[in-house]
């Protein structure tokens, strides 16, 4: 099952150093039967992107969270065994998994990441990203206009050159 794990720069640099992204039970995204659920409409893909896009929300709370790592969002790809992911949904989002085991740096399909361009409205973004899930309209608009911005897709083999 291919899931979307949320995460930094400094954190993409641990995980590559590791070797893994763990420990585990791991937080991640995919698509699960609510989110299907959720849109009337839309192929696998587009409910992939869906749910990397949820990934890159995630990435946001973890920006707010780290002050000093750089304003870049960043949403990994893996893919796992099915066994291993359970559908609890947490934060009341429709996409949320869980995932029991750690995920070997092999299992990764792929980075997503902002470009470095994108670097002030993801840091505004981060700044208000608990004030927009609180449900204040301002911060949610900020929330938007980061997201916005579309990721960009990265081979396994270029995400060492990234931080």
């Amino acid at each position: 099952m291919r899931v979307y794990l949320a995460s930094t720069l400094p954190g993409l640099a641990k995980i590559l150093a590791d070797g893994q992204v763990g420990p585990a039970p791991l937080r991640a995204f995919a698509v699960t039967p609510a989110l299907r659920e959720a849109y009337a409409s839309g192929d696998d893909e587009e409910l992939e992107y869906v749910a990397m896009l949820a990934a890159a929300r995630q990435s946001l709370r973890l920006l707010d969270a780290d002050p000093d790592a750089p304003r870049r969002r960043v949403a990994l790809a893996a893919d796992v065994p099915d066994a291993d992911v359970s559908w609890q949904a947490y934060d009341d989002e429709s996409a949320a998994v869980v995932v029991a085991a750690v995920i070997p740096v092999t299992a990764l399909a792929a980075g997503h990441l902002d470009d470095p361009g994108s670097a002030a409205d993801v840091a505004a973004a981060a700044d208000a990203i608990a004030a927009a899930d609180a449900g204040d309209d301002d911060a949610s608009f900020t929330v938007d206009s980061a997201e916005a911005h579309e990721l960009a897709w990265y081979a396994t083999q270029e995400l060492q050159y990234l931080y």
